[in-house]
């Protein structure tokens, strides 16, 4: 697999600035969803599973990678959705149509019905409804995806002084943490509010050369501002590389801001994962369009 990596425009001159373009490796199961699916789609078909059950958010890139990924291993794929209101939008949806196009089958369930997913009774329930299933969790974090974001970093990677990534639910960061070297710093910046994330890494992480940095979510999962749009554009129009707005836009953008307050030692390497998510952009823009607020436009 080729790794491309560029080099991006830096606030200061001191400060090199590179991002490792795993957004490029899959034309649709990109960035860190190809990385978590790798192994698991190997562990389902060692155990014989022919259906794969996940959970996800109406524009999850969690759900329309495994929906893609199922479709080329010949493997069924049942979408579990958060919000019964969406039953009725799928057609006006274009991460959800997508998914459908792809085969995947969905179970729409209420938000506090959601909550409870990770219970013995949701999961019997699941049983109940499909049979037997190789079960990936929402947003594919467990060992054999920790197993494959380790893939992520490589060994030329060792002249970087800090490695950056955004964070959803840990598991991406756990594998670059993993795989980093001992003198590299790990920062990842969290997509949600809160701080129950530092106890979901060091479930996987086996390093302790890592920091959240909470101050880049915008507001929560899924918040953009005015403020993120309008840097991405501007991000594009320097460096001709299109950001998610929901993780690698708010990961960048901190990493920007951090530069501009003297956060990073002179003469630091900094390398930025992107970790995909291109497919979320069409959608956000319809949300935003409907809100008349600025769009992201990545057309040259």
């Amino acid at each position: 697999m080729e790794i491309n990596t560029q080099k991006i425009h830096s606030p200061n001159p001191s400060i090199q600035l590179f991002i490792r373009r795993e957004d490029l490796i899959h034309p649709i199961v990109s960035g860190n969803k190809f990385r978590k699916l790798k192994y698991n789609l190997i562990q389902a078909k060692l155990e014989n599973q022919t259906t794969l059950v996940t959970f996800g958010g109406a524009f999850s890139n969690h759900i329309a990678a495994l929906a893609y990924a199922g479709k080329q291993n010949q493997l069924k794929t049942i979408g579990v959705i958060r919000g019964e209101e969406l039953a009725s939008e799928v057609d006006k949806n274009p991460t959800l149509s997508f998914a459908r196009q792809c085969g995947m089958q969905f179970y729409f369930v209420s938000r506090e019905e959601y909550r409870k997913k990770d219970s013995v009774e949701f999961l019997q329930k699941l049983e109940q409804l499909f049979g037997s299933f190789y079960l990936v969790p929402e947003g594919g974090t467990n060992e054999l995806a920790v197993k494959g974001c380790q893939e992520i970093l490589q060994e030329t990677d060792t002249v970087y002084d800090f490695i950056c990534t955004s964070v959803g639910t840990g598991g991406t960061i756990s594998g670059i943490i993993n795989s980093s070297s001992s003198h590299q710093k790990v920062l990842g910046f969290p997509s949600l509010k809160g701080d129950f994330l530092q106890k979901d890494i060091r479930k996987f992480a086996t390093k302790s050369n890592w920091e959240l940095i909470n101050d880049y979510h915008f507001g929560g999962y899924g918040k953009v501002s005015d403020e993120l749009v309008l840097f991405l554009n501007s991000f594009y129009s320097k460096n001709k590389v299109p950001l998610d707005p929901i993780y690698t836009g708010k990961m960048v953008f901190g990493v920007i801001d951090l530069i501009r307050n003297d956060f990073f030692p002179k003469n630091s390497k900094i390398l930025l994962i992107h970790t995909g998510g291109i497919q979320g952009i069409k959608g956000m823009n319809e949300v935003l369009k409907s809100k008349n607020k600025p769009i992201i436009d990545y057309n040259d």
